[in-house]
């Protein structure tokens, strides 16, 4: 199997379940850009490499590409295998990836690309691209100016240890990188509406360094999050709440 971090391997397959219900989907708006920035439409393949549990393959399977889907953790590809019986689901790592040369039109990494921003992983990525081909990098960022979502990043981020972070930017090192053009960015705003229990306490517990925790400990961090519910003017008595995002999603070609 490939190595993945510890954070990624226990609390991605122990909360499998809890990822698929808690994590947010994406803007109508990103079917546009995944058409015109990554060229996906019938009769292109697309790699979703660490798709985890499908969440953004369903959104690649929706432009009519062909989407081959790579997962290093069982229980999540598991999951995507269920949801999506036509998507082929095959184990497999950015570092190791279980394509032939010249194989894809586009690899996109939605919510995955910080936990393997290496130089192994971009050479992988290029080798299995084709010549003009393109890479779609996207994250649901949260917007820590609503005064109740930077509660719930103070309750995370003293969990957090050496686990990969988007916010943190480690994952731009490896650019401008080999073989690639630059990188362009979209950035799109995005709610994710729902009850609280699956838009925050789901959302929040399903973050790897947070589901890897000690039950007991997992148990404390619930409690936190839903003392936040309770207590906030915003969220407190609502059957529904919209969690706000903005969707940045980053592209570039793989040069011939």
């Amino acid at each position: 199997m490939t190595a993945i971090h510890q954070a990624a391997a226990q609390g991605f397959a122990s909360q499998a379940d809890t990822y698929a219900r808690g994590r947010p989907d994406y803007p109508a708006e990103i079917d546009t850009w995944l058409r015109d920035m990554l060229g996906l439409r019938a009769g292109r393949t697309v790699l979703d490499l660490g798709a985890g549990t499908g969440k953004f393959t369903r959104r690649l399977a929706g432009t009519g590409a062909t989407v081959i889907a790579v997962e290093p953790v069982a229980q999540m590809r598991a999951q995507l295998a269920s949801a999506l019986p036509a998507v082929q689901a095959l184990e497999g790592g950015a570092e190791s990836i279980p394509l032939p040369d010249a194989s894809v039109d586009a690899v996109a990494c939605a919510q995955a690309f910080h936990w393997f921003a290496n130089a192994g992983a971009m050479a992988e990525i290029r080798r299995v691209l084709r010549p003009g081909g393109r890479l779609g990098l996207v994250w649901n960022v949260r917007d820590e100016s609503v005064d109740w979502v930077a509660q719930l990043t103070a309750i995370m981020t003293p969990y957090e240890g050496d686990a990969p972070r988007f916010y943190k930017g480690d994952w731009k090192r490896v650019f401008p990188a080999a073989g690639f053009g630059p990188l362009a960015l979209a950035s799109l705003p995005y709610a994710h509406a729902g009850p609280p229990r699956q838009v925050i306490v789901d959302r929040v517990m399903s973050v790897s360094f947070i589901a890897s925790l000690p039950a007991a400990e997992q148990a404390r961090v619930r409690a936190r999050l839903q003392a936040v519910i309770d207590d906030h003017a915003a969220l407190a008595g609502r059957a529904e709440i919209a969690f706000p995002y903005r969707t940045e999603a980053y592209s570039c070609e793989r040069l011939a």
